[in-house]
């Protein structure tokens, strides 16, 4: 068996080791080198705007939710939302129903009689309120405010919104001075039906969450 090298062979601070790696004078040399070759420091972005405003958002903000993948439909009250869903396959043809929408959808599920979210695996379409959209982006400000279960946003295969249709702002800086944060559990801006697009930069919808996103602007 070969001798262990003495302390006199290990190679000096500063140099690389026999297996090629830097050693501890080296890295510091190339953290020396980075940090003299640092951009000068840039004042912070003015936040005072003027941002983005839209004479009449709605019809936006209802463009925007085309381009991210989701069906928008103006209707005049919630009567009219039932005859949409029966006429779009995916949505008639679902069995497990979950509505936090008085008077809309043939609900078979109880979300209030859910303990555990694991539970909600099986919802098929869960018709839910949204609170405000944004017309810049198509996102929409959900929370948990008078939902036991949040995870129903996420877990369902289809996910239908409602939000009412002067309920609109134009642009993220109005949403999040709007957005009602500390007042429930959970808030969050949701934007589309779930996709991804990390492999090869190909779009893939519903990949981790609802396959589609049916938006409902009411009056």
């Amino acid at each position: 068996m070969a001798d262990k090298p003495s302390i006199a062979e290990t190679p000096p601070r500063g140099e690389s080791s026999a297996a090629g790696r830097p050693s501890t004078g080296a890295k510091a040399g190339i953290l020396a080198a980075i940090r003299a070759h640092a951009p000068a420091p840039a004042p912070l972005p003015n936040h005072a705007g003027p941002w983005l405003e839209f004479d009449d958002p709605l019809t936006r903000f209802m463009a925007a939710l085309e381009v991210i993948g989701a069906r928008a439909h103006r209707v005049a009250n919630l009567a009219a939302i039932d005859p949409i869903v029966a006429s779009i396959p995916e949505l008639a043809e679902a069995k497990k129903i979950v509505s936090c929408v008085p008077g809309v959808g043939r609900a078979n599920v109880e979300l209030d009689a859910i303990d555990d979210p694991h539970a909600l695996a099986d919802v098929d379409l869960a018709i839910l309120p949204g609170e405000f959209g944004v017309a810049e982006n198509g996102a929409i400000w959900v929370s948990s405010r008078g939902l036991r279960q949040r995870a129903v946003f996420f877990i369902t295969q289809r996910l239908a919104l409602v939000l009412p249709a002067a309920e609109i702002v134009s642009n993220m800086h109005q949403a999040y001075a709007r957005a009602p944060i500390g007042q429930s559990d959970w808030g969050a801006f949701l934007a589309g039906p779930s996709k991804t697009a990390d492999i090869e930069q190909a779009l893939v919808v519903g990949a981790h969450g609802p396959r589609s996103l049916d938006v409902f602007c009411v009056g």
